[in-house]
Order: structure tokens, then C-alpha cells, then sequence
């Protein structure tokens, strides 16, 4: 009899295990699949809006940095092509100049041997060439040897090379031969910028004598300022000629300025990355050269699905959408994140592959994860 009640009892436990779940194990139930089901008045407070996801190329933003540069052909230092003494000069770094201005006076004696040099070899050459001339008629009628004739015309010949020479020292130190007289030598010479400009640097006090080789000034030309940017080797399949970047200092609320690339470096340095050169579409002369700049180049993407951030959850280490089953009924999809934008992020679905047909959640996603979160067990 004891044995009989014994397995009466095993009897009715094995029956009310396999009976009807409990309201608690259909809860975990649920949750092990991540459903959620909202109540009316839930519903009317989460302030949940769904959608159909839509496939979008979404811009990636490379951040890189670099300095503001200038060309090598924008940066002039000025000399003295014969050398001589600093006399005179306003200059100071940064002053603003213009082309063709005078920025430094240069004395020395001689300028003056070479101006006397000139004049007396031009005096020498009118003479000469009416010899030539003389004997030119004479040769003609055969009143004049050969060798006579011949001795004028290299003289003449030779007075016009030493004048032609002399001619061209002149202009190169900044005096004008043809305005000059003998009354007009002047032991100074100017000595007129190249550019329209910047001072950089003033390498010599008044006073001081230069060689031809020392330099005196160095101008800058900042009109074909440009941006120097240090990318890394595995960046630069994604940047072509042409791209566009934005541009800004480190200050706050700097100013932004639109760029586009007009040269890649194609030499990798030690720490596997190479210049880019980027031109800035409109000059702004608070900008300059040395200066340090951050930029943000713009990658396209291929198409993806793209669901809002709103629409995004994070949960236990994975990201999820809630796709809508009905009115108030929502499943969790996990995906995979791909490309964000500042509203936007393209996503892959785990466990789908055509989702584009189904409702999904666009806005109030977190308000579904933390109503899940504290649903009662």
C-alpha cells in the first residue's frame, strides 16, 4: 500500500510539469526572443513612429591634420644681385607689400663704375659706328683696304656686345638705361618687390655689407596658399583629385573652410603615410603659412539600408531594431552597424536579408528597450 501511494504521488507531479506553463514561464519565453507587446495605454505614451527602411549611401568622414603651406614658387628671397651695403628699408615682418615696390635701398661704389662703364661705352659705340659706316663707303669704292674695313666693323661689332652688357648689369640692379645720363649716376640702387605680399623674414640690418648670395628679405605671396595634409598609407585608395574637404583650426568655434584636393603625395614616409595638397576655394588672409588645421574629407559609400539613430538600440553588447509585427507588438532584430551620418547609420540584418519590406521602428526604439528591460519577470 505504502508502495502504491508512492507512485500515485510521482504520478500527479510528472502530470502538473508537463501541464500548462505559468504566466511567469511564458514571460521568460518571451523575453528569450526579445518580443515586446505594449498596452493601449503604453502605446499612446511611448511616442513611437515607424517606417519602411529605405537604402542610402551615407558620406564617411576621414579626420586627418596637416599645416598651411605655400608652394615654393610663392616664396621669394630677395637679394642684391652685386652685393653692396643696406643703406635703407622700411620693412618688418608681416608688413603687407606691393608689386613692383621699393623695399630696400643698396649702396655701393661700384654701381657707380658700372653706370660710368656704360655711358662711356655707349659714347665709344657711336663713335665706332660711324667708323664703320666711313669705311663701309670706302671699301665700296675700293678707296680702303680690306683689313681696314675689317678692323672697323669688329671694333663696332665688339663696342656693341660691351654696351649690350652693361645695359643689362644696369637693369638687372634696378637702374633703367635708358634714362640715364651723366648727370644722373647714382651711387644707391632700389630694390623693388617681386610680388604682391608678405614680409616673412628680414635677414639684414642697415649698414651690413651682402654678397650677391646673401639674402635680405623673404616675401610671401599667400594668393596660392594651400593646405598641406599628412594621410596615412591605408587611407589613400579612398581620396581622388578633385574631393572635397572642410578645413578648421584648433580654436574655438573656428571658422570652416571648403577645400578640394589638387595633388597626392605618392612617397610613404617612415610612418606609412604621405602628403596630400588641398587648395582653399576662397583666400582668407587670417590664414597663415605654418599655421596648424585640422580637415574632415568626405568618403561616398555604396547603398545599404539605412534606419534613423532613433531608430538604433544597443543591448547586451549587440545592436538591434524593433520591427513591428502589429500595432503594438515588436520583435528585436539584431544587426550589424555599418556607416553612420549625423541621423542616419546603415545597418545589415543578421537574420534577414530583404527587410526593406517590413515596418520597422524610426523613433522611440530605447523607450521599447527599456519597457522590455522592466517588464516583470
Amino acid at each position: 500500500m505504502k508502495n502504491y501511494l508512492s507512485i500515485v504521488l510521482i504520478l500527479i507531479l510528472i502530470t502538473a510539469c508537463n501541464g500548462k506553463p505559468t504566466e511567469k514561464e511564458t514571460e521568460t519565453k518571451i523575453n528569450d526572443v526579445k518580443l515586446i507587446e505594449l498596452t493601449a495605454s503604453q502605446l499612446k505614451n511611448a511616442g513611437i513612429k515607424t517606417g519602411r527602411l529605405d537604402q542610402k549611401a551615407i558620406n564617411l568622414k576621414l579626420k586627418v591634420n596637416g599645416v598651411i603651406d605655400v608652394p615654393p614658387q610663392n616664396m621669394i628671397s630677395v637679394s642684391a644681385p652685386l652685393g653692396g651695403y643696406l643703406k635703407s628699408t622700411k620693412l618688418l615682418e608681416g608688413m603687407h607689400i606691393s608689386k613692383d615696390e621699393v623695399i630696400a635701398t643698396m649702396e655701393d661704389h661700384q654701381y657707380i663704375e658700372l653706370q660710368q662703364e656704360y655711358l662711356t661705352s655707349k659714347a665709344r659705340l657711336s663713335q665706332a659706328e660711324k667708323e664703320f659706316q666711313r669705311q663701309k663707303e670706302l671699301n665700296q669704292s675700293k678707296a680702303s683696304s680690306d683689313k681696314i674695313f675689317e678692323n672697323a666693323e669688329a671694333e663696332y661689332m665688339s663696342q656693341k656686345v660691351l654696351v649690350k652688357s652693361f645695359y643689362e648689369k644696369l637693369k638687372l640692379i634696378g637702374i633703367q638705361p635708358e634714362n640715364l645720363t651723366e648727370n644722373s649716376i647714382s651711387r644707391t640702387v632700389p630694390i623693388h618687390s617681386p610680388i604682391n605680399g608678405y614680409v616673412s623674414s628680414v635677414k639684414m640690418n642697415i649698414g651690413k655689407y651682402t654678397a650677391p648670395t646673401d639674402v635680405l628679405f623673404e616675401l610671401v605671396n599667400p594668393e596660392d596658399i594651400h593646405l598641406s595634409l599628412t594621410v596615412f598609407e591605408k587611407d589613400l585608395n579612398k581620396l581622388y583629385l578633385g574631393q572635397k574637404i572642410i578645413a578648421y583650426s584648433n580654436q574655438p568655434d573656428a571658422k570652416r573652410y571648403n577645400c578640394e584636393i589638387i595633388l597626392i603625395g605618392q612617397n610613404i614616409s617612415n610612418d606609412r603615410a604621405a602628403t596630400v595638397h588641398c587648395h582653399f576655394l576662397q583666400y582668407d588672409k587670417t590664414l597663415i603659412p605654418g599655421m596648424y588645421m585640422n580637415a574632415e574629407i568626405e568618403i561616398p559609400s555604396d547603398k545599404a539600408f539605412a534606419i534613423p539613430n532613433d531608430g538604433l538600440v544597443q543591448y547586451e553588447g549587440k545592436y538591434y531594431v524593433f520591427v513591428q509585427l502589429s500595432d503594438a507588438k515588436f520583435v528585436m532584430e539584431e544587426v550589424l552597424p555599418l556607416n553612420s551620418a549625423s541621423d542616419f547609420t546603415q545597418i545589415q540584418f543578421v537574420h534577414q536579408k530583404n527587410p526593406g519590406d517590413k515596418m520597422c521602428v524610426t523613433k522611440g526604439a530605447y523607450t521599447l528597450l527599456m519597457t522590455m528591460m522592466n517588464s516583470p519577470e
